[in-house]
């Protein structure tokens, strides 16, 4: 460590280093970044406190002995322990959204994000007029909180079954300062949920089938395997959200959930359900949408 820390001096010299390293150990990346570049780039200048828009200004500028041993600490702990760089850094983003994670919650990434920022249109005719929205399997909170931000006339329940998640859930709330906005509930989905209805339901669950959990990278084992794993076809989770929802969509309510890439798998378990797949500017298909009215 000593001696890497006495030959690269620079943000460029550490830069180019983690991205060689980065590289040569086979890295996975699907956590926030898709190349070495932008997570080595990301990783240097979170542990340095730079800005994260800014790269360039500081590329030749030399760093001291405690900033090199810090770099090279994270680096590391990147390339020898496979870590998500978001479990290093304690912290993700989804768009202009920060929020703290850690390995209680899966690392935030949905396509409900983009959407949101639109607040659904156009599927959400009347957003002024929801009143209730659910966030099933919340995790971390970050698609409550998103909910919040895009419905702020809507009293939100935040679900999981796990109360670390909602522990983590609770950090972000707070951050946000919307305690009185984001109600969290430990739950197996709807269980707890005894009477309640809402507008708007939204669920981003597991849904990662038996094959593809014993193929994931080892960046993926560090999350929770309960927020992933979703049985042979990766539709446990779905089969028990469509059979049970109607019971919590108001009349004019309706149903979106994300399941990635398993559309095909969606089609071939549920023919008879109109499903409507939206689109988002990252992903085809990744979305369906269902209302109370065709669910029953």
């Amino acid at each position: 460590m000593n001696s890497l820390c006495d030959e690269l001096l620079t943000v460029r010299d550490w830069l180019r280093w983690a991205v060689s390293r980065f590289n040569e150990a086979g890295l996975f990346f699907g956590h926030g970044t898709d190349n070495a570049f932008d997570e080595a780039a990301y990783l240097i200048q979170h542990t340095l406190h730079l800005p994260l828009d800014r790269l360039e200004p500081f590329l030749d500028a030399r760093l001291t002995h405690s900033e090199r041993l810090a770099v090279a600490n994270v680096l590391q702990q990147r390339i020898v322990r496979r870590l998500p760089a978001a479990y290093l850094t304690q912290e993700a983003w989804l768009g202009e959204f920060r929020f703290h994670v850690d390995e209680r919650v899966i690392v935030p990434r949905s396509y409900f994000a983009e959407l949101l920022s639109d607040r659904l249109a156009p599927w959400i005719a009347a957003p002024d007029e929801v009143a209730s929205a659910l966030d099933l399997c919340t995790g971390s909170g970050c698609l409550a909180i998103l909910l919040a931000h895009a419905f702020p006339a809507a009293n939100i329940d935040a679900v999981d079954i796990s109360a670390a998640a909602l522990a983590v859930a609770a950090i972000n709330r707070d951050d946000y300062g919307l305690q009185e906005s984001i109600r969290l509930v430990q739950s197996d989905l709807f269980a707890a949920l005894d009477g309640c209805r809402y507008d708007l339901i939204l669920c981003n669950p597991p849904y990662v089938t038996t094959e593809s959990m014993a193929a994931l990278p080892a960046e993926y084992r560090h999350e929770p395997a309960l927020a992933l794993a979703a049985g042979p076809d990766g539709l446990d989770i779905v089969r028990r959200l469509l059979a049970t929802a109607p019971d919590h969509l108001t009349e004019n309510g309706v149903l979106l959930v994300e399941v990635g890439h398993n559309a095909d798998l969606v089609e071939t378990a549920f023919p008879a359900l109109p499903l409507t797949w939206i689109d988002a500017p990252s992903g085809e298909g990744k979305i369906f949408l269902i209302s109370r009215a065709d669910l029953v």
